[in-house]
């Protein structure tokens, strides 16, 4: 199911259940283990005593030595027919992976794996340790189906139900294979008949043990949920860093290909991670430049004289944080709101801090650093209504999943993701049930540079075969050398270079003539959103505040209309 359906209340009632009541008149089950993110352990705890308040003990393990954890987990694991004091265990899928082998020790009645996308490569350790446990029944939640290959959705149906699509080498022969031949865009029509066949048997076997529902079900109990992309122009000075950054030695032999093998180099990795921190501040690449890095040599001169990172902030070197400023002005004087800000990395939340600090704003932060006991704290006293605290900021990669913050309605995505799942998971951690503001999603991105690109990669997703990828490690699996040609280019007479790709037709001399199709909204291809290339068509009057200090074109839509209440 998508986020905020309620997987969470589903499974402990399944839980409840199992552990009291079966066809023979006694339990169904025993014992049940749940394993999550352990930024989530603690919330299933509360979770659980919300629910079944002092029904149910449950067993939380999370921060305590090697010996105190093995101890906990061999009472539970070996309870000798007593009934366990604790017949629910609460573990992070780390620490089950490090204690696998007390786990593998006993047998549980059910195992409930939370954010199961973790279990999408069968080759790692923690599926392996999770395989190995000795449990009948099995449970895994997802709000974001697999992106990336087929071979992910079968080591997931692998996993709750075993051999049920065959060993891997069979399942790639019958279905793998003859799917993504049908979707290429070369394929014949025998081949895209032949793939269309293997879809529909590959889904009425995975619909036997697969439930999936989407977030228009919410819809009607939730505010409206407005979703914006916004192109921000680089600066005078980010253009100059980043053209000399392409025309660089290091980024051409880069692009001409690291000899005769074709795939894409690790100096291809780093040169795209630096351009999407360029696209965010030069201050990120402030100490490539101080030592003259390859592509940065006299770069220095470009910034204003005497100028230290360390000791002062000048938001307008940069658009996207020039917007950022203006933005969190303009809400945090008119209004009550609490913003989320989201990015990728944590030199980004540094700086983001930084500018909390020059202006005033109270603010929390959330990444890998902070332990989970403190995560539940700061996450609860930002969601009181009477704290002050203005601004929550989040780390994707450590708060993306699971966490509720509906203290605040609006949210910034700073930078784009290789993978959209990450993105609609740290989405829809404003936009959910308890919400009751209409929430606003703010996506920023850098008009015509490496971001944009990224970002097409997302919104045109080739359905199975898609070149979506996870992070820049897996770049080279799905990125010819062609690709990364377009990548590197800086795209500098344009508004919006993913407008321009679609070939629009229903904006005219920069004008949108004919309103988003019926029936689209925020989930539709970005073609039917509306298309602002200046502000009079927003919707947002905080964003349109902010069009003057960089924004050149705005898409954006609505998750639904708004029914009037008789």
């Amino acid at each position: 199911d998508e986020m905020g359906l309620g997987k969470t209340l589903q499974c402990i009632t399944l839980m409840w259940t199992l552990l009291r009541q079966g066809p023979d008149c006694k339990p169904t089950i025993q014992k049940a283990v749940i394993v999550a993110p352990s930024s989530l352990v603690k919330n299933w705890y509360n979770e659980i005593n919300k629910w079944l308040s002092g029904r149910v003990n449950a067993l939380v393990i999370d921060s305590s030595s090697k010996d105190k954890i093995d101890k906990d987990l061999e009472g539970f694991m070996h309870t000798y027919s007593r009934k366990p004091v604790n017949p629910i265990l609460i573990i992070s899928y780390e620490t089950f992976r490090l204690h696998s082998s007390v786990l593998h020790s006993g047998e549980v009645g059910l195992v409930l794996c939370d954010e199961g996308h973790r279990l999408k490569n069968s080759e790692n350790q923690t599926y392996q340790a999770l395989m190995g446990l000795n449990a009948k029944r099995r449970v895994l939640l997802s709000g974001t189906p697999i992106q990336n290959d087929l071979l992910e959705y079968y080591s997931l149906v692998q996993f709750v139900n075993q051999g049920i699509l065959g060993t891997a080498q069979e399942f790639r022969r019958k279905f793998e294979t003859p799917i993504l031949r049908g979707q290429d865009a070369m394929a014949t029509q025998e081949e895209r008949q032949k793939g269309q066949v293997c879809l529909d048997e590959l889904a009425a076997i995975v619909n036997r043990c697969l439930i999936r529902r989407t977030s228009a079900l919410l819809s009607k109990y939730l505010p409206v949920k407005i979703e914006q992309v916004i192109c921000i122009r680089l600066t005078d000075i980010q253009q100059k860093i980043y053209s000399k950054f392409l025309a660089s030695d290091a980024v051409r032999r880069t692009v001409q290909g690291g000899g005769s093998s074709g795939k894409v180099s690790l100096s291809a990795l780093s040169a795209i991670t630096t351009l999407k921190k360029l696209c965010s501040h030069p201050d990120l690449v402030f100490e490539k430049m101080e030592t003259g890095d390859d592509g940065f040599e006299g770069a220095l001169s470009l910034l204003p004289d005497k100028y230290n990172p360390k000791k002062m902030l000048m938001p307008e070197l940069s658009g996207k944080l020039a917007v950022l400023d203006c933005l969190l002005a303009v809400v945090k004087s008119t209004t009550q709101d609490k913003v989320v800000l989201v990015s990728n990395y944590t030199q980004t939340l540094d700086l983001f801090e930084r500018l909390s600090k020059h202006r005033g704003y109270q603010y929390v932060r959330l990444d890998g650093s902070m332990t989970i006991k403190k995560r539940a704290k700061v996450v609860e006293k930002f969601n009181d209504p009477m704290s002050s605290d203005f601004i929550f900021m989040l780390s994707s990669k450590a708060g993306g999943c699971g966490l509720n913050l509906i203290g605040a309605n609006r949210l910034v995505m700073f930078d784009p993701d290789w993978n959209p799942a990450n993105d609609d998971q740290a989405m829809a951690r404003v936009w959910r049930d308890g919400q009751r503001k209409g929430c606003y999603i703010y996506r920023f991105l850098c008009t015509g540079t490496i971001e944009e690109k990224i970002f097409q990669r997302q919104a045109h997703k080739k359905a199975l075969s898609s070149c979506v990828v996870d992070n820049e490690e897996d770049v080279a699996r799905h990125f010819s050398l062609a690709d990364l040609r377009d990548l590197f280019k800086l795209e500098t007479d344009t508004l919006s270079d993913t407008h321009n790709k679609f070939r629009c037709t229903r904006c005219v001399n920069r004008i949108q003539v004919k309103p988003p199709p019926e029936g689209s909204d925020c989930t539709s291809d970005l073609s039917f959103w509306n298309h602002c290339a200046d502000k009079r068509g927003l919707v947002d009057l905080m964003l349109k505040q902010c069009w003057d200090v960089g924004i050149s074109f705005v898409f954006h839509h609505r998750s639904h209309e708004q029914k009037a209440v008789p």
